[in-house]
């Protein structure tokens, strides 16, 4: 009887020390979920402040990124709940009154939220080592000016690290080290897909096709040569 007595008693002990840890270990988290809040409220302002300026750049004035951050219970990565906003038609002069502000998965198109991506990840490359980036058609709904911004910003990026991108834009394509051309082709009786990389002859021919079709023009070719050494 004594034994048993003892054993509760040392029960109780081990689950007051476990309920005293677990205390402790709430504590933390919280001083930890703290930290983690005051960081990401110091960084939302430039982080709007940049991606809406590269929006911008990339053909998209009156589009807004916002960032929405409210208390939530204790998660694993803190104790907030973060929402990125998008308005792609904001009017010119507003600052977020305009109340069409909905989550980025709802809203953006194919296009927009290619671009968006591509301003969001050249910020993020900028602070974490990230030694490649791959963007699968990121030129989705855009041409001209806005095509060669996404040139300009991707060139920029391939400064430090490796992109590759899939595209069928040659304002893009001219901007690049390398041009691989994908094609396919039967091989006993079977389709077979291949890649292989132009020379710089073959970098103009293929750029100056995107440019007027499968038969370039002496135009679209001395164009695609400008694109190519330029």
């Amino acid at each position: 009887m004594e034994e048993k007595l003892k054993a509760v008693l040392n029960i109780d002990e081990a689950i007051e020390q476990k309920e005293k840890q677990a205390g402790q270990l709430m504590l933390r988290s919280k001083q930890m979920a703290e930290k983690i809040s005051d960081a990401c409220y110091k960084q939302i302002k430039p982080l709007e402040e940049k991606v809406n300026k590269l929006l911008e750049q990339v053909g998209m004035p009156n589009a807004k990124l916002k960032v929405d951050i409210k208390p939530a219970e204790m998660k694993s990565n803190g104790a907030d709940d973060i929402d990125f906003l998008f308005d792609a038609n904001l009017p010119a002069g507003e600052t977020g009154k305009s109340g069409q502000y909905m989550p980025v998965g709802k809203v953006a198109s194919g296009g927009e939220l290619s671009r968006l991506m591509l301003c969001v990840k050249s910020l993020v490359a900028q602070s974490v080592d990230l030694p490649t980036l791959i963007f699968d058609e990121i030129d989705t709904g855009i041409s001209g000016e806005a095509a060669r911004q996404v040139g300009m910003i991707m060139k920029d990026l391939a400064a430090k690290r490796q992109i590759i991108c899939i595209t069928h834009q040659p304002q893009i394509a001219g901007k690049a080290n390398a041009h691989y051309f994908v094609y396919k082709e039967i091989v006993d009786n079977a389709v077979k897909t291949n890649i292989r990389q132009l020379n710089t002859e073959e970098r103009i021919t293929a750029i100056a096709k995107m440019l007027s079709g499968e038969k370039p023009t002496a135009a679209a070719i001395e164009n695609a040569s400008e694109m190519v050494m330029n």
